[in-house]
Order: structure tokens, then sequence, then C-alpha cells
């Protein structure tokens, strides 16, 4: 399987990546986040945010699980982190065959309901303070054809 890395060296830089790939997105497209706490998840969400034009402030939905914000396209954030089991029945579905992009953070917690095609973004630190490397696995040829776009650009 393909995957496509990236380095980021502050959190803006990590936003910047998240901004430019929003521009890639089509409505229906799932986005799993990956990474330990404090990986830079919601940065990279705040930037997938900025690039679909949301002016609002965006940070993790932890304790209310779904956030969704307007933009040039609706973003679903969800985060699954709290959650007991994949049985509790909170609609996850709707939103990954709706109008808009589907961020989810903590995939591992819902991974019998996601789509079986989508974009795996995984976040991990680096050596140095602020350091990341954001690793790409796409699942699915919709989302082999954005990783490749995405790269030559």
């Amino acid at each position: 399987m393909n995957t496509f890395t990236y380095k980021s060296h502050s959190p803006e830089e990590t936003m910047a990546v998240g901004q430019a790939l929003a521009h890639f997105f089509h409505p229906g497209d799932v986005i799993t986040l990956e990474g330990d706490l404090g990986a830079g998840k919601t940065h990279f969400t705040k930037g997938i945010a900025k690039g679909l034009g949301i002016t609002r402030v965006v940070n993790s939905p932890t304790f209310t699980i779904i956030k969704e914000y307007k933009g040039l396209l609706p973003l679903y954030h969800m985060d699954a982190y709290r959650l007991e089991s994949e049985e509790e029945d909170l609609g996850f579905e709707e939103y990954f065959t709706g109008e808009g992009i589907t961020v989810v953070e903590w995939p591992s917690k819902i991974e019998s309901i996601l789509p079986d095609e989508k974009l795996v973004v995984t976040i991990t630190l680096g050596e140095e303070a602020d350091t990341r490397s954001i690793r790409f696995t796409p699942v699915g040829n919709r989302y082999i054809s954005l990783c490749k776009e995405f790269e030559n650009r």
C-alpha cells in the first residue's frame, strides 16, 4: 500500500498541510486521524477547516463526540476517544455518507462502522520539539488518486 509522508516543524506547518489537503476533498470523504495525545490531530483538523473556509474556532470534540462546522463543504469533526463501545448508536454512518467531510480522531474505537475506503492520517511526534511526521495511507482508489493529486500540487 502506498503511503505519503510529510514533515512538520511547528503547529502552523501541521495546520498548513491540513489546509492544503482540504482543497482536494469531495462530499462524503472520510479522514481518520491517528496519533498520541498532543501529536497534532486537532491542529491538522484546524487546517482542514481553514481550507474549507470555516471561520469558527475549531477545537477537539472530546466531550461532545461530534462537532459540525459550516464552510465550502460541511466539516464533521468526531472524537471517538471517550466512547465505551462501537455499538453506541450516534448516527456516525449518516455522516460518512453525507454532503460534508468527516474527520475522525481515535478511529480504532469505531473501526467496524468506518467506511471501507478512507484516508488514514497518522501523526507521530518527532525527536525534536514541535516536529511531526504526517503520513497519509490511502485506502481505496478515491484516496489513492487524492494523495497523488496532493503530492503533485
